[in-house]
């Protein structure tokens, strides 16, 4: 196996469709980075990340020049040292959670073209379709319905959609997609947005209106293991955690709290290593898995598929950020991701997003 022999880092700006609001704030583009990892034979492998400060607190440009910085730690190693890179990278960065997810996916894109294996093979499976939902933003309730009824169109059956704001508002807006899409799968996502007492309003209002969800996510803030555990207890409606877990011993105390009953495993909090240590603590709990992504390129969304893929055993897929952008590297449509290797199986172009 080859060495390290270099590491760059850049900003990768990304325009959205349509402005992208939930209860944290609005994006109107996707201010990531791209990072690249070469290797002594030639190979190159290719990392994302996706920072945002409310989730992640870091900017667009601290998060390039921790990547960069991580180039000394790993250069002239082998590439085949992934795990320990990894650890390394974390040990000294502790909290930069995109930076370092763009540079551990870089080091096992690298490692997998070597070997010349899709990066599905190191999380246990082949690399097989993987379906999404769509998420619906925050929106009035009848520009919801119509992006609701668009989506369905397009062949989405599963549906996210964003609340958090006012109990009332919210609910208009869930009501006004389950009418629109009445077919649809439906699970709504609060981003932190409300209290436990909020949460146990919003679940009875929807119950009395005969709209079943499959889940409710994150609804208290990421502090609030408390009130998390008591929305947990107050609604018969399944409880994700997602901005509560980063690392596995954040799942851990998740489940000795008994917080949740799934548990969002999202790459761009714990990168692909730690993801997959997070979904075996679930399952040995017996809990259910969901993924979940930022508003990434196909570099980070087949990275997060591969990983669906290989470990094989989740329940929810929240893979579209990709879709939300006005052009990506792969051109694909509706709610199928078409993956394939080695590695993650996308060479990004040189020049999109570049400064």
């Amino acid at each position: 196996m080859s060495e390290i022999t270099d590491l760059s880092a850049r900003q990768l700006d990304l325009a959205l469709t349509e402005p992208f609001e939930i209860s944290l704030g609005t994006q109107h583009a996707a201010s990531n980075l791209l990072v690249t990892v070469e290797t002594e034979t030639g190979v190159t492998g290719f990392g994302e990340g996706s920072p945002i400060p409310p989730v992640t607190g870091e900017t667009q440009t601290v998060a390039v020049e921790t990547a960069r910085e991580c180039k000394e730690l790993v250069k002239r190693h082998s590439v085949g040292e992934y795990r320990q890179l990894s650890r390394n990278i974390r040990e000294t960065f502790p909290g930069m959670a995109s930076a370092l997810f763009a540079v551990e996916t870089a080091i096992l894109d690298a490692y997998c073209r070597e070997e010349g294996i899709p990066l599905s093979a190191l999380f246990g499976g082949q690399p097989t379709p993987v379906k999404t939902d769509l998420t619906i933003p925050i929106l009035p309730a009848d520009t919801a319905a119509e992006r609701a009824k668009a989506a369905t169109e397009r062949g989405y059956d599963h549906l996210k959609i964003k609340t958090g704001t006012d109990v009332t508002t919210d609910v208009e807006r869930v009501e006004a997609v389950a009418e629109a899409a009445p077919e649809a799968v439906l699970k709504i996502d609060a981003n932190q947005g409300w209290t436990s007492k909020e949460t146990a309003q919003f679940a009875n209002r929807i119950t009395s209106s005969g709209i079943d969800l499959e889940l409710i996510e994150q609804p208290v803030p990421a502090t609030d293991i408390d009130g998390l555990a008591q929305a947990r207890n107050q609604v018969n409606i399944p409880i994700a955690a997602d901005e509560a877990v980063f690392t596995p011993a954040d799942a851990i105390r998740i489940i000795r709290e008994s917080a949740a009953d799934v548990i969002n495993v999202k790459l761009g909090k714990s990168g692909p290593l730690a993801a997959a240590e997070i979904a075996a603590i679930a399952e040995g709990a017996d809990l259910e898995l969901m993924v979940g992504c930022m508003l990434e390129s196909a570099v980070g969304i087949h990275t997060s598929a591969h990983v669906v893929a290989g470990i094989g055993s989740f329940d929810y897929i929240d893979l579209d950020g990709n879709r939300l952008l006005e052009s990506d590297f792969v051109d694909t449509e509706g709610p199928i991701h078409d993956i394939s290797g080695p590695g993650h199986g996308v060479t990004p172009s040189s020049e999109r997003g570049k400064q």
